[in-house]
């Protein structure tokens, strides 16, 4: 594809992928997956919900920047992914799987998405989100850890009134500074960035100035601080909900589990690395 093409689809992750500021593209709210003919296993989800933001609608894992829904880590029907819902469907053939994350959300529209998961009467909730508290233009600009928590929190809460039988997953936000360590001295990589993508950790790249590599600092800091109040606000929701031990932040991921347009959202490949990484923390496989 010719540079000015990356470009201009570069500038389209700036508008509507996880590093955006403004309102998140509308899409429609989620349909069930296809429902094939046999009986579940004793204890099986027979409704799963995916709540969170770009990264669980696949966002550019189908070679443009939209959301691909079938390569979703959580509930993709795809199969270059196994995900969470594949996985299950060995057991549960029936299960029905709604994604009701949406590209630019942040812990704020948690309680939101919560809601749909309650109507969709989930049995399984996944929970990914933060990173889009932290892609903000700068440090001072992220949201600050206690209100992060807060809205985390009222997120939970929605869904443990709402379905209290439920289980929930909350994942660990993905160690995006590897993604900077890695993809810093690829020209193409920093080419994309420059068009507004996850700014506070990607703008200016390759700059070494004292500001630059404070501004990355804060960064990563801020995610680990936001994993922490993630784990905290799971253990408080009570035994229902499952922390996934930091399994998604420890993922060890390589330049080539990120697409090639605004090298940030994982790939088919990034996604089933994220599935599997995760995996054994819903505690299915040993139900």
């Amino acid at each position: 594809m010719p540079r000015r093409g990356v470009a201009v689809l570069a500038c389209l992750a700036a508008l509507v992928a996880l590093a955006c500021d403004g309102a998140a593209t509308p899409r429609p709210s989620g349909s069930a997956a296809p429902r094939p003919s046999g009986s579940a296993r004793p204890g099986s989800p027979a409704v799963m919900t995916a709540l969170g933001d770009s990264i669980t609608t696949g966002f550019g894992s189908c070679l443009v920047l939209v959301s691909c829904e079938r390569n979703s880590w959580s509930t993709g029907d795809g199969t270059r992914v196994r995900s969470h819902y594949r996985r299950l469907r060995e057991h549960a053939p029936e299960l029905r799987a709604y994604d009701r994350a949406t590209p630019g959300a942040r812990a704020a529209g948690l309680a939101e998405q919560a809601g749909a998961a309650v109507r969709d009467e989930a049995d399984y909730v996944t929970v990914l989100i933060g990173a889009n508290d932290a892609c903000r233009g700068d440090v001072d600009a992220m949201t600050p850890v206690a209100t992060f928590r807060k809205q985390v929190d009222a997120g939970l809460r929605v869904l443990r009134e709402g379905r209290p039988k439920a289980r929930v997953l909350v994942v660990s936000i993905p160690d995006l500074y590897r993604l900077w360590e890695l993809g810093h001295t690829e020209p193409r990589a920093v080419r994309a960035w420059s068009h507004g993508v996850c700014p506070a950790l990607l703008a200016d790249a390759t700059s070494t100035a004292p500001a630059a590599v404070s501004r990355r600092a804060g960064f990563r800091e801020r995610i680990d601080d936001y994993d922490d109040q993630l784990r905290a606000a799971c253990r408080a929701y009570g035994s229902r909900c499952r922390w996934d031990g930091g399994a998604a932040h420890r993922a060890r991921f390589s330049l080539d589990d990120v697409n090639s347009l605004d090298w940030f959202h994982p790939d088919a490949s990034g996604q089933n690395r994220l599935a599997e990484a995760t995996w054994a923390a819903a505690g299915w496989a040993t139900d």
